[in-house]
């Protein structure tokens, strides 16, 4: 905020009147109509009765939930520029602002159901609970799509949904269309879904960066040798998904089936072979068990070349929420952690395609306020569609 430039927008709208008419053809009330002053429609404006531009709200949105400056900070900033803003009056700009790009992050919502292979996972959000006194703890459920790692062609995308608690009707209920492979962690949600689809249209990839947590652990505090070993074999599979990382997916598949079968077969011998062996209530134990127990999700990457071995990518997303809640410490409402969730979709999916977040927006905005971008029209507002104002104008001058 403090390196921006903030300038007054001067919209200059002349009043005409026509006085070439013929009045002795006109009656005198005729005449009178004729001398009313012409002038032309207010531009619309983002806020009602308000006079910030799309620029400067949408500024105050990047700058919040992208580079992680709360709004008491941005007014803060903004008064050191002699410019007082209250607080609330930047938090109804973000409403405002996301109440404009709902039909944009619906948008990105759908076009990401309709993947056949996704990534979710989940993180804590509180939120300001009136009345008692304290927050509560609603979640933030990120559903990303990449495809880069096997020169896929969907576009990549991290959408955000927020729920008001934990309950494992959520994600049934977010992803009541989807159909494909969905690799998640171990949570019982995710798991229940799949278990509830009678004609298993969902089929769970889980992680192998959550089950190598609990041999990492362990191999800290023990230096223990047996999990070693299997750090060893883990990291063996990670370095042939590194030779083959951007490859297609069949001949990821086939690398995979004859590489990486061999060590996960005996990986999997090997944990069932030491499980009996040691104290059932050892955290090594606990995470032989774990292994074992999600062990059918575990090895869909062995048969499948467009599923990854771990749900990083998804991890990569969530990442940006602790970071912000960090310094902003609570959503202010729910409607407010809805917000954030359309926010954070619309910020990290331009990231995700190399657009600058900023200048997208802004633009995006601009067109949606302004009429010139109609409700069917907003596929060529999404980040891998869009292009610049000045970048047509440019075209058109070419083309003419």
């Amino acid at each position: 905020m403090s390196s921006c430039s903030l300038r007054v927008r001067v919209t200059r709208r002349p009043r005409y009147v026509c006085n070439s008419c013929d009045g002795a053809q006109l009656t005198h009330h005729l005449q009178r109509a004729a001398d009313v002053p012409v002038v032309a429609p207010a531009p619309e404006r983002p806020i009602d009765g308000g006079m910030a531009t799309e620029a400067l709200i949408v500024h105050v949105v990047v700058s919040k939930f992208c580079d992680g400056l709360p709004l008491y900070r941005q007014s803060q900033m903004l008064a050191r520029q002699g410019v007082a803003l209250d607080r609330s009056t930047l938090s109804n700009w973000v409403g405002r602002a996301c109440w404009w790009l709902t039909p944009l992050y619906e948008l990105i919502i759908g076009t990401v159901l309709a993947a056949t292979k996704l990534f979710a996972d989940d993180t804590t959000l509180p939120v300001l609970d009136p009345g008692r006194g304290r927050t509560k703890k609603g979640r933030l459920w990120c559903y990303a799509v990449d495809d880069r790692p096997w020169c896929g062609e969907s576009h990549p995308v991290a959408a955000y949904v927020y729920s008001e608690d934990h309950r494992v009707a959520h994600p049934a209920e977010h992803l009541a269309t989807f159909k494909g492979v969905l690799q998640v962690d171990g949570y019982n949600g995710f798991k229940r879904l799949a278990g509830d689809r009678a004609d298993a249209s969902v089929r769970l990839a889980f992680c192998w960066a959550h089950m190598r947590r609990g041999f990492y652990d362990f191999h800290v505090s023990t230096k223990s040798p047996l999990a070693a070993e299997v750090l060893a074999r883990i990291r063996t599979l990670y370095a042939i998904e590194a030779e083959i990382r951007g490859h297609p997916a069949e001949h990821r598949r086939r690398v995979r089936q004859e590489r990486s079968r061999p060590i996960v077969e005996a990986l999997h011998a090997w944990l069932e072979d030491h499980l009996p062996r040691m104290s059932g209530a050892s955290d090594l134990a606990l995470a032989i068990r774990y292994a074992l127990r999600h062990w059918s999700g575990l090895i869909v990457f062995l048969d499948d070349g467009r599923v990854e071995m771990d749900n990083n990518i998804v991890e990569r997303a969530i990442r940006p929420i602790p970071m912000t809640r960090k310094v902003a410490l609570f959503a202010g409402s729910d409607g407010g952690a809805r917000h954030w969730a359309i926010a954070m979709t619309l910020i990290q999916t331009a990231k995700l395609n190399g657009v600058e977040p900023m200048a997208w927006l802004t633009d995006v905005l601009e067109r949606i306020v302004s009429g010139r971008t109609k409700a069917h029209e907003l596929q060529a507002l999404l980040p891998w569609n869009w292009t610049p104002d000045h970048d047509r104008n440019s075209v058109d001058a070419l083309a003419a």
